[in-house]
């Protein structure tokens, strides 16, 4: 097997090998290679995860741009059972499935002289927008850890939501492609013309590059300053100060929104920066990061882009104020950072002063003097958080909630979340319903 990286993605190919020299009967043989072109354009064009399988379930190609949750890799069987849907069924046939995890997939097979060679599937994607009872659904069907949330939240919102017409229209075009084999184009190009510009002209529109690449600079580093704060009331004052003036896109008339495109990537390294500066984990940075990246290269057009660039911008600015530990000693910011990360796990000050290597009451002492709260209150206040999020839910019982946010005993958990809601779990699902 080899691994090669091309234009930020990821193809995974495994070669097809002959055993003990054995010659394959001339009617068995299928040639995958262009079905890999076809992946290709599948990928360029649909900007979703493509694979293509072989009849043993093996993957000969894949053309991966999301990188699924490590919590939610558990696809050992669904190669095979791809494969055995469509086996027996018809080769006009295409197959659309959802998994536990609600993701969502399309496959069509590959037949030769009505013999079955494997299939070609595009996903994950989804049918609807993930909200937040979404997630919550998800977690708490699959028994996943309540403190990948965040991961998981980024991850399904970074996922094409199909409607019920193009996910038809993917399948039909999947029968098509998977039918017949690839043809190789060739392109025909016009003459580019050329224009003519005087001295004069060249001089002027230098300087006003210049001038309007040092007013671009001057505005990008109070808007990274105003991220690493998380303060969104200066970000709005420099929205309006700049206005249209750092929307180079139209200034690159023959490729616009390539050059947005462009534009916003590097925005969202800046903002990388700005949440680093500002003390975001790594984790959690990423997350975001990751997610823009892939919506940005979806964006259709210049107007989305621009609300893109907006949404960005004010994401960034909730994770530092949700999650940054910016004011806090390095000590602290570790024991933070634990907690977030682990917060279904066993928590107590001894387990977490040996796990980042110091004292347990010298790490009592500047906990509460850095958050002004003890640790115990920090953890418990923290989880009853989270449970509030499946207590609206009502999918799941209070016993099973109040293990999924770390409580080992359900009378405590209830007297806990008293202290911070003023209301029993019993009563908050009441507050909740009425």
């Amino acid at each position: 097997m080899y691994i090669a990286i091309h234009s930020g993605l990821t193809v995974i190919i495994e070669n097809i090998t002959r055993r003990n020299g054995d010659i394959m009967e001339e009617k068995d043989k299928f040639d995958y290679s262009g079905f890999h072109k076809k992946c290709m354009i599948l990928n360029t064009v649909t900007k979703m995860d493509v694979r293509l399988i072989d009849k043993d379930g093996n993957a000969v190609l894949q053309l991966v741009n999301h990188t699924i949750p490590a919590v939610l890799q558990n696809f050992d069987n669904e190669f095979l059972n791809i494969n055995n849907t469509l086996r027996k069924n018809l080769s006009i046939n295409y197959y659309y499935f959802i998994n536990s995890y609600g993701l969502e997939y399309i496959a069509a097979g590959l037949w030769k002289n009505s013999s079955f060679y494997g299939f070609i599937l595009i996903g994950p994607f989804l049918s609807s927008i993930p909200t937040i009872d979404f997630i919550s659904d998800i977690i708490s069907t699959n028994k996943l850890p309540v403190s990948e949330r965040k991961q998981l939240q980024q991850f399904y919102k970074s996922l094409s939501v199909i409607g019920s017409n193009d996910s038809n229209s993917i399948g039909e075009l999947l029968v098509n492609l998977c039918t017949y084999n690839h043809i190789d184009s060739q392109l025909i190009t016009s003459e580019i013309p050329i224009q003519q510009q005087n001295k004069a002209q060249r001089k002027t529109t230098i300087a006003e590059s210049n001038d309007i690449i040092e007013f671009r600079y001057h505005y990008e580093k109070k808007l990274m300053n105003a991220i690493t704060k998380g303060d969104k009331e200066e970000i709005a004052r420099i929205s309006k100060e700049t206005n249209s003036v750092l929307n180079l896109s139209d200034r690159i008339p023959e490729s616009p929104i390539r050059s947005a495109k462009n534009l916003l990537l590097v925005l969202n390294t800046l903002c990388r920066f700005a949440a680093e500066k500002g003390g975001i984990h790594p984790i959690h940075i990423h997350n975001v990061s990751e997610k823009f990246a892939l919506l940005i290269e979806r964006a259709p057009n210049l107007p989305h882009l621009k609300k893109l660039g907006v949404v960005m911008i004010h994401e960034y600015c909730d994770v530092v104020n949700q999650f940054s530990t910016r004011n806090y000693s390095p000590i602290v910011k570790k024991a933070v950072n634990y907690i977030e990360l682990n917060l279904e796990e066993s928590l107590t000050l001894k387990e977490i002063s040996a796990i980042i290597h110091v004292n347990p009451s010298h790490l009592s002492r500047k906990f509460k003097n850095e958050t002004k709260m003890n640790m115990i209150d920090y953890i418990n206040q923290k989880r009853v958080e989270e449970a509030k999020l499946y207590l609206q839910r009502g999918n799941s019982s209070i016993t099973e909630i109040a293990f999924m946010v770390g409580f080992n005993d359900l009378n405590y958990f209830s007297r806990v979340f008293k202290k911070f809601t003023s209301l029993t779990p019993s009563q908050y699902i009441k507050s909740e319903n009425d």
